[in-house]
């Protein structure tokens, strides 16, 4: 039983059939079809030689596939995190090609290291800090990011810059020599893809191919614009003619390849390690999770941490880049009908064909298509209605959504993730130090209570019942003691305070000493403290407390009881 628990793959293998291999080739096929491309795109785009993304997509689908505990995630390089890599290799006085590859690997192995550590540790709730709407956001502005940062590709020009605006003046004073050719190949390219993945199944459909079959075909265009432009570029010799070749890949497995562990590069690396790690356990989480509820299974938060910080080791030690859990890809293999994680050992198997036997191949690729590929993928990425719907259901989700979009566009996209999770924190902390407190009467002829503001209500002039609508903690204690003594003071002729409790779901030691102090203050006043509708988790901790001893009025079971007795 220790085994298993270590390797989850053993919990899925012990019971896997053919019918079970036969789904997961199939899926395979699918994802790997993606992958090639994208991997290579994305390893530019990180700015490691490109064969890295495909040594990167094989060391973690079967590292994942042995100690994550989705079934269908597919793992490897993904846009944010190769946008990230970028950025924290551009910091560093990194000189040649060689020297950026391996701080790649150095930062996948800290990557790694770090969720490890977290998945050790339990720390898999993190990801409750990163609301949803930030990161949204943080994935809409990376995805411009990263579309600005192809551009250069797209135009055959030289880009460069960390924030938006440095990747646009760039552009822009590049763009008057751009490379017609180039140009044209790259909107034929984008056109092509973007009509396989809107328009092809349909068509496929019309054609009377099954839809699931037509699905399937649909996701081939990257490899089948891969195919016609390496043709083309090889019968043409269209490098003459000024379009740039992805060049010479290594051909064979990847070697074994040790980071560097200097105490410079290690410090240099870190805190983009730690964003990078963040980034790509609620990323994969996400995914994983929303995949695992459409077949009622099940997600370990701690072993998916353990899963990913095992595949980013994999690649650190295989010549690779910092990898996570691909929404686009995962959603592919979903639908494709992987059952198992062998699904992405079968999909690394393939990849590793191309890599023995087609490199000379891949020579041949113009690297504007491998651009295209990136373009319509982050296309998809774009979600700007987060800004509208947040506007409307909260401000404070607005400025956190627009905190995130900001930075992240104007300085960078750690220092974007960063500022999205420390303004949704402060943003809730702000709200919760002001909770919704409601004085409440009770409705005539029934046992319920509501605010006085919005109902016709039974109130008493000798009783005041106050709803807390919100845990009693340290920063919002002061608010209540001021706010209660204020409705105090509006009232000469009270008697009786009730603090009506349902809502209140945690007491801390400031509170308490709180609640303590109003039932000395109003004690002296000559009012009572009293309570109602205490949970009993609630009830519990204040039974080892002083503070029910000294309470100057009683505990009540339900307001209407209180209301009662108390009224009288």
């Amino acid at each position: 039983m220790i085994i298993p628990n270590w390797l989850p793959a053993l919990n899925w293998a012990r019971t896997y059939t053919l019918s079970d291999f036969r789904n997961d080739t199939i899926a395979a096929v699918v994802v790997a079809v993606m992958l090639i491309p994208q991997g290579l795109g994305l390893a530019l785009v990180a700015g490691v030689p490109p064969q890295a993304g495909l040594y990167a997509a094989m060391a973690s689908l079967v590292t994942y596939a042995l100690f994550g505990s989705s079934r269908t995630l597919s793992v490897g390089p993904v846009a944010v995190l190769s946008l990230m890599t970028a950025a924290a290799l551009s910091r560093l006085p990194l000189e040649t090609p060689a020297e950026y590859a391996g701080a790649a690997l150095t930062l996948s192995f800290l990557t790694g290291a770090v969720l490890l550590l977290a998945g050790f540790l339990r720390l898999g709730f993190v990801a409750n800090f990163i609301p949803r709407p930030v990161l949204v956001s943080f994935v809409t502005a990376s995805a411009i990011l990263i579309a600005m940062s192809q551009a250069g590709l797209l135009f055959a020009v030289p880009v460069s810059g960390s924030n938006a605006l440095e990747l646009l003046l760039s552009l822009l004073a590049n763009l008057p020599d751009f490379h017609p050719p180039t140009l044209a190949l790259g909107l034929a390219a984008i056109a092509f893809l973007a009509f396989c993945r809107k328009r092809l199944a349909l068509l496929l459909v019309r054609f009377g191919l099954r839809r699931s079959t037509a699905r399937s075909l649909s996701r081939t265009g990257p490899i089948l614009l891969a195919a016609v432009t390496v043709w083309l570029s090889w019968q043409f010799q269209l490098d003459q003619a000024g379009l740039a070749l992805l060049g010479e890949i290594p051909s064979g497995l990847p070697a074994p390849t040790l980071p560097d562990f200097s105490p410079s590069l290690l410090g240099g690396l870190f805190l983009s390690a730690l964003s990078l790690a963040i980034v790509c356990y609620v990323e994969s989480i996400s995914v994983a999770q929303a995949l695992a509820v459409r077949r009622r299974q099940a997600i370990e938060p701690n072993r998916e941490l353990t899963g990913l910080g095992a595949a980013n080791l994999a690649t650190a030690f295989s010549g690779g880049m910092p990898v996570a859990g691909g929404f686009t890809r995962s959603l592919v293999n979903f639908e494709a009908g992987a059952v198992t994680p062998a699904a992405g050992i079968f999909a690394s198997l393939m990849i590793a064909l191309v890599v023995l036997f087609l490199t000379p191949v891949l020579y041949w690729l113009p690297r504007v298509c491998l651009a295209a590929v990136i373009l319509v993928a982050v296309y998809a990425l774009l979600d700007f209605s987060i800004i509208s719907r947040s506007w409307r259901h909260s401000r404070s989700d607005f400025l956190a959504v627009a905190i995130t979009l900001g930075v992240t566009l104007s300085v960078s996209a750690e220092a974007g993730i960063g500022a999205g999770m420390l303004a949704a924190i402060l943003l809730h902390l702000f709200k919760t130090s002001r909770p919704h407190v409601a004085v409440v009467g009770r409705v005539p002829g029934t046992e319920h209570f509501r605010n006085i503001k919005h109902y016709e209500v039974e109130t008493s002039d000798a009783l005041l019942s106050v709803r807390i609508d919100e845990a009693l903690y340290f920063p919002n204690t002061r608010y209540l003691e001021s706010l209660l003594f204020r409705l105090v003071a509006e009232r000469p002729g009270l008697k009786h305070v009730v603090l009506m409790c349902p809502a209140v779901n945690d007491i801390d030691l400031s509170a308490l000493e709180s609640l303590e102090n109003i039932n000395d203050l109003l004690a002296e006043s000559g009012i009572s403290l009293n309570l109602s509708e205490v949970k009993a988790p609630i009830m519990n901790k204040l039974a080892g407390s002083r503070f029910l001893d000294r309470l100057s009025g009683r505990s009540y079971l339900s307001q209407n009881q209180a209301f009662e007795n108390l009224r009288k």
